[in-house]
């Protein structure tokens, strides 16, 4: 089975397996891991950041970012499209009593659209209390914003909107290897910043939340609340540093796959829209005549899993185990699964 449903579904390699055994290991609560120590400073160091902090999934990270910055009873400026609004059960509202005040309008946010979402004064309407960026945007099918777009939003969202930001970025290892922008770059634009280690790097678990020291120790806390403290992690700390050591820089073979996907699929079927990917994901607009259960169903018959993405639009995900080969043959049945 050739599996693209998302880049979360890599497997440890033997080579991470045996840095997570070997990994030295301490009690990550009560006065810290060792190995989880080194991850989150070289994070940091990575991202241009004081500091960063080791957490379960991005998910988490994402949520104890928006409790370091966000206020009960306010909105978070975020894409109506982006990962935070649609894919993560509410956390906004829920851990931190935040309503999103939706941008919309582009595949992904920028300043125009950031301007136009901003409400008029008026006792009747909520405050903000913090902007939200993704990059990669996931939505968008994997669409890089570019440093430029970032810096013109968060030069608006600090001065006039007066607000903190927090950038999702998950995919961010994406987004730098497809611009050759440096990471630090792309989180300066931010005040916090969440990376992923279970996507393009292939770990099985993780993520980290970067910033100033005291949204890290603040991060610490909502950590511990969302009951995310974890005690001997170094194991699970080692295999993201072992992705950071021999994944990383191996990210742009998954661009070149994804795009050698779309291209097989756009010729292969006129009638389709197949988004150009600017990274890992492709993203699959349906004709009327078909729609994205069915061809799931007869992908999967023979032997590829994607993911459908709505009624109309599937996504295809290129990772660290699926290889050129494997890709082009994925591409092919998803022509015939699309006749």
């Amino acid at each position: 089975m050739i599996d693209l449903r998302s880049d979360t579904v890599t497997k440890p390699t033997p080579a991470m397996r045996r840095a997570m055994a070997d990994a030295e290991v301490g009690d990550d609560v009560l006065d810290g891991d060792p190995t989880v120590r080194a991850l989150q400073e070289r994070v940091a160091a990575m991202l241009g950041k004081e500091r960063a902090l080791f957490f379960p999934s991005g998910t988490m990270a994402n949520a104890a970012g928006l409790w370091v910055h966000g206020t009960h009873g306010t909105e978070a400026y975020a894409h109506d499209d982006s990962h935070i609004v649609n894919w993560e059960i509410a956390g906004l509202a829920g851990l931190r009593g935040l309503q999103p005040r939706m941008v919309r309008g582009a595949p992904v946010m920028t300043l125009e659209t950031l301007r136009a979402a901003v409400r008029s004064p008026s006792i009747h309407a909520p405050r903000a209390s913090v902007v939200c960026f993704e990059n990669t945007h996931n939505g968008a099918g994997g669409m890089v914003t570019s440093l430029a777009n970032l810096r013109a939003m968060a030069e608006f969202a600090r001065g006039t909107l007066q607000l903190p930001i927090h950038l999702d970025g998950a995919r961010l290892w994406n987004a730098s290897a497809a611009t050759g922008t440096a990471l630090a770059d792309f989180a300066a634009c931010a005040d916090t910043v969440m990376v992923s280690f279970s996507k393009g790097l292939g770990a099985p678990v993780g993520a980290a939340l970067a910033g100033s020291a005291a949204h890290i120790d603040e991060a610490f806390y909502a950590r511990k609340r969302f009951g995310g403290g974890m005690r001997q992690s170094g194991i699970l700390a080692a295999a993201a540093l072992h992705g950071l050591d021999h994944h990383l820089g191996r990210l742009g073979e998954d661009h070149a796959n994804a795009a050698r996907l779309a291209t097989i699929v756009a010729d292969g079927v006129p009638d389709v829209q197949v988004v150009p990917p600017d990274t890992n994901i492709v993203m699959i607009d349906l004709p009327s005549r078909i729609d994205a259960t069915t061809v799931q169903s007869r992908a999967k018959a023979q032997g590829v899993l994607v993911s459908p993405w709505n009624d109309a639009r599937i996504r295809a995900v290129c990772h660290l185990d699926a290889s050129r080969e494997q890709v082009e043959q994925a591409a092919r049945t998803l022509v015939a699964a699309l006749a």
